[in-house]
């Protein structure tokens, strides 16, 4: 279907065949398996992922291509901004058995962050998620402690799953081709996550980020003074010297704080 990429929506539909074939390999979609596509696009992931699963919810923006995309008979399409769809629902009508969806989708550059923590809330109902996302967003997401690229986006998502770069896609597996490079990421939530309030946590890691050239006496250590608390923790670091589980730590001593 003759289809011009509109700027609005981000659109950059990917047309590279072997790259195809390869996030169909990494992903390893099993017939009968509950999964769900962001931003379905022209469908060049999504009619590999159909013959192999046999069935697929695909969640799509664009009114035109939603309308195009509901005359493929193995797709239920959901017109809607993915921000607005509730993935609990979602799975409990679709998961059956297991309770969990699996997610997939190259997501819009421009608002992949918020659709990231937009799943994170309904991490509880999701097996796995396999995304199309631009290389520099995903060198954050899996990033290593006392590297430039660690930070807000690593700590809260790291938190919570195990994640991996899986394959490299270049701007000319695109039409039209975006200015950056392009990369899969492979989500895999936690089985047994450390249990603390993700707000208070996001909290944490935004203070602690905000001067991260200084040390965490600047930022951290006078929001904690102004919450008159004094846990156990070494200021004399920047943000970035900080390992995941010591921010996870710290979030649940003061969480315990405020019940005693």
């Amino acid at each position: 279907m003759k289809h011009i990429p509109r700027k609005r929506f981000g659109q950059h539909f990917l047309t590279d065949r072997a790259i195809i074939d390869a996030i169909v390999e990494a992903i390893a979609p099993k017939a009968g398996q509950a999964v769900v596509e962001i931003g379905p696009g022209l469908a060049a992931l999504t009619q590999p992922l159909a013959e192999r699963l046999g069935k697929l919810t695909v969640i799509e923006l664009d009114r035109d291509l939603a309308q195009q995309l509901r005359l493929h008979p193995q797709l239920q399409v959901i017109q809607s901004d993915v921000l607005k769809v509730d993935f609990v629902q979602l799975a409990a009508d679709k998961a059956g058995a297991s309770g969990k969806i699996r997610v997939v989708g190259n997501l819009p550059y421009n608002i992949s962050t918020p659709i990231l923590f937009h799943l994170l809330e309904a991490v509880d109902v999701i097996e796995d998620q396999h995304f199309m996302l631009q290389k520099e967003v995903i060198d954050r997401m899996v990033a290593q402690p006392a590297t430039s690229d660690y930070g807000r986006l690593s700590v809260m998502l790291q938190w919570r799953y195990a994640m991996e770069n899986v394959l490299f896609v270049p701007p000319q597996s695109f039409d039209p081709p975006p200015r950056v490079d392009s990369a899969i990421v492979r989500m895999v939530p936690h089985a047994a996550p450390a249990v603390l309030d993700p707000a208070l946590l996001s909290e944490v890691v935004r203070v602690a980020f905000s001067q991260r050239r200084k040390l965490l006496r600047h930022s951290l250590g006078k929001w904690l003074e102004q919450k008159q608390s004094a846990p156990s923790f070494d200021l004399q670091r920047r943000a970035e010297e900080v390992p995941v589980a010591e921010y996870v730590a710290l979030t649940q001593t003061l969480e315990a704080g405020k019940h005693l």
